[in-house]
């Protein structure tokens, strides 16, 4: 029987699959429906009994709905590292990128009990490997596509967060054959290797002792709860428009998306989704500023955080470079609209 933790931090996840489905043009209740789950799932704080074939069968759909067979894969990229409550856990008791990986791998039981996380360590590079259960891949194959794909990603980005650099694994090794290598290297940063056992991902020896960031972590945590505040306001006309803005606000944090990864995830061409845009009036960089200018100014009228601080929050390594994007959204100056 599920524990109470682990009954929770799964039904993040499954909130957080829905949410990103609901980004990608489906109807979240309707995969609910489809999935055999109760919709109340999709209110936090509501405990709902979900079994593994149920899960299977919410993958397979969110897939089939969105028309993108490598879900799994374009949902990890887009998935936000404070948006599972494990990840808490992990920066509360690490102090260092090979700390947060070795605890990782012991509350990876309160994601799944299909993978076991371990971690292998070499003279020069150290491995992550995601290691499942032969039977409930069997019994669940959609979860073990999915979810295996989304984990090693995840993993990745995870990194990224902690350490607030973009780091690129040496290789990456999955259990199947994949068509789109090129995508998956794409999304994973690295080669991949010829089929192999597990799910691994290798990685420099030299990131196991960098420190992680903790204070911006909090600092992430801030950002994303105003972006869902931000989310329930007004909205842009234009229905693809929309979808865009939504998307780009959801991933808003540390870093600013690529037109190429926005397209991905919509299971289409960099110069499809710009053409679909200039058909409602719009372009990706507009939308891009339109996001950045909203969370921009929703802080610096809360008064409650630095210019330094909302221009690190943004993506941005250099506190004059966000100063200059601002008087070019605005006309004015943080300080100028401050004191108004």
């Amino acid at each position: 029987m599920k524990t109470s933790a682990m009954q929770d931090y799964q039904q993040q996840l499954l909130r957080a699959l829905l949410a990103y489905a609901g980004q990608r043009g489906a109807d979240p209740r309707r995969l609910c429906a489809l999935s055999n789950i109760d919709a109340r799932i999709l209110q936090q704080g509501h405990p709902v009994s979900v079994t593994p074939a149920q899960v299977n069968s919410l993958w397979k759909n969110a897939a089939h709905a969105t028309g993108d067979h490598l879900f799994g894969l374009h949902f990890g990229e887009a998935m936000q590292l404070a948006a599972l409550g494990v990840v808490g856990q992990i920066i509360q008791t690490s102090n260092t990128a090979g700390e947060a990986i070795a605890h990782a791998g012991a509350l990876t039981p309160l994601l799944t009990d299909m993978f076991r996380m371990q971690v292998h360590h070499g003279t020069k590079q150290f491995s992550i490997r995601f290691v499942a259960d032969p039977e409930k891949a069997k019994e669940q194959p959609y979860t073990f596509r999915h979810f295996g794909t989304f984990v090693a990603v995840f993993s990745v980005h995870e990194l990224d967060g902690l350490l607030m650099r973009r780091l690129a694994p040496v290789s990456v090794q999955l259990p199947y054959e994949v068509a789109e290598s090129a995508e998956y290297e794409r999304v994973l940063r690295a080669p991949l290797r010829k089929k192999g056992k597990d799910i691994t991902v290798t990685f420099d020896n030299t990131w196991l002792h960098q420190e992680i960031l903790s204070a911006n972590y909090e600092l992430q945590n801030i950002l994303l709860k105003q972006v869902h505040a931000l989310q329930a306001g007004a909205q842009p006309a234009g229905d693809f428009h929309a979808r865009i803005y939504q998307y780009l606000l959801s991933n808003s944090y540390l870093y600013s998306a690529s037109l190429e990864a926005v397209a991905a995830n919509f299971s289409m061409s960099a110069r499809s989704l710009q053409r679909k845009l200039r058909d409602e009036g719009v372009s990706f960089l507009q939308i891009q500023d339109e996001v950045r200018k909203a969370i921009a100014m929703d802080y610096l009228r809360s008064g409650h955080h630095s210019v330094k601080d909302i221009a690190y929050m943004l993506g941005y390594n250099e506190s004059s470079a966000f100063l200059k994007a601002f008087k070019r959204w605005t006309g004015k100056t943080p300080g100028e609209i401050r004191r108004a």
